[in-house]
C-alpha cells in the first residue's frame, strides 16, 4: 500500500487567497500537498488548525527521519503562521519515538521537544502541552519499557488572546452540594498568576461543570481502518472534537494540512465549523470524502476532571 501511495503526485494549486481556501472548504478534504497548498491561503483566514502530521520514520507513507523532522515541519508552520487570526491556533499532536540507529539507538529522539522549541521560536505562542491518554493502548516491543499509553498535544496560539472556550469541554461535577454551597461563601478564590491569568473557583459551580485539566482521554478504535481507506494512524473523532470545541468559534475555520482519512474536518463540521483539509495520498483523500458524506460519529472524549474543579 505504502509504494502505492507514493507513485501519483498531485495537481498544484491553480487559486490563490479566498478561492484556494473556499476550494479546501467546499471539497472538505483536497488532493493536494500541503507544501504547495499552505502558501496561497489567504493571511488571517483560519480559526484553528488541528492536525496529527506524520511521525517521525514511522509509517510506510512518510519515511521523515527524526534528525531532519524540524527542517521538514518548519516551512508548513511559517506558512501556517501567515494564514492565521489573531485569535487562532495551531494544534500539534504528535507522538515521541524511540530511535533505532545511530547514536541515540534504543533511547528517546528528542525530535518532538526540538519541534515544540523551533515552532515558539518562529512567532507561534507555545500556550499549553495536552496529554492524550489511550485507556486502551496496544502493548508494543519497545525493550525495557512499559508501553506507550499516552501521545502529546501541543497548542501553540498566534496571538496574546486566542479563542477558548472552556464551557464547551466542562465535565460534570463530582463533588457534593455541600461543596458547592462552601464554594459559594469563598471570598478568596481568585487565583491570579505572575503571567497574568487566573480564575475565580468561587463561580466555576455556576458554569455547569468543572474544568477538564490538559489530560484528554479517548480510546483508540481498532476498526478505525474500516471506511479509512487503508489508513495506518486514523485518529479518533473524541480528539479531535475536545480542541474544535475549546480553540474555534461556531462557524469557525478549521483546517487539517496532514488531513489523512479525515478525522478534523469531520468532526468540525459536525460541530457547526467551516473545515477542510490537504492530504498529500489520493487513496485517503477518496476515503475522507466518504466519511464526510456518511457523517457518522465515533469516539467522543471521556476527560478527566481535575480535583480543583
Amino acid at each position: 500500500m505504502g509504494s502505492q501511495l507514493r507513485l501519483r503526485t498531485p495537481p498544484a494549486p491553480q487559486l490563490t487567497g479566498a478561492a484556494a481556501l473556499g476550494r479546501l472548504l467546499s471539497e472538505g478534504v483536497t488532493w493536494g500537498d500541503s507544501a504547495q497548498w499552505l502558501p496561497v491561503l489567504p493571511e488571517a483566514s483560519v480559526d484553528l488548525w488541528f492536525t496529527s502530521p506524520p511521525y517521525a520514520d514511522a509509517r510506510a507513507y512518510s519515511r521523515i527521519h527524526p534528525d531532519r523532522y524540524v527542517e521538514w515541519f518548519l516551512p508548513f508552520g511559517a506558512s501556517m503562521l501567515a494564514a492565521t487570526k489573531d485569535t487562532g491556533w495551531l494544534v500539534l499532536n504528535i507522538k515521541n519515538r524511540v530511535a533505532s540507529g545511530g547514536p541515540l539507538r534504543g533511547q528517546r529522539h528528542p525530535y518532538v521537544y526540538q519541534l515544540v522549541l523551533a515552532l515558539q521560536q518562529q512567532g507561534w505562542r507555545w500556550l499549553e502541552t495536552y496529554i492524550w491518554s489511550k485507556p486502551n493502548a496496544v502493548p508494543g516491543r519497545f525493550g525495557p519499557r512499559t508501553k506507550d499509553s499516552f501521545e502529546y498535544v501541543y497548542a501553540f496560539a498566534r496571538g496574546a488572546t486566542p479563542c477558548f472556550d472552556l464551557d464547551a469541554v466542562r465535565v460534570p461535577y463530582k463533588t457534593t452540594l455541600d461543596e458547592i454551597g462552601r464554594r459559594k461563601l469563598d471570598r478568596l478564590g481568585r487565583r491570579n498568576t505572575s503571567a497574568g491569568f487566573g480564575r475565580d473557583r468561587t463561580k466555576t459551580y455556576l458554569r455547569g461543570g468543572a474544568d477538564p485539566g490538559n489530560v484528554v482521554s479517548v480510546p483508540q478504535t481498532y476498526n478505525q481502518h474500516r471506511g479509512a481507506g487503508g489508513h495506518t494512524a486514523a485518529m479518533p473523532e473524541g480528539l479531535a472534537e475536545f480542541f474544535v470545541k475549546a480553540c474555534s468559534p461556531p462557524g469557525g475555520v478549521v483546517l487539517d494540512p496532514f488531513a489523512g482519512s479525515g478525522t478534523t474536518a469531520v468532526a468540525a463540521r459536525r460541530l457547526g465549523r467551516r473545515a477542510g483539509g490537504l492530504e498529500i495520498h489520493q487513496a485517503f483523500v477518496a476515503a475522507a470524502r466518504q466519511r464526510l458524506s456518511a457523517g457518522e460519529p465515533d469516539n467522543v472524549p471521556v476527560l478527566i476532571e481535575t480535583a480543583s474543579g
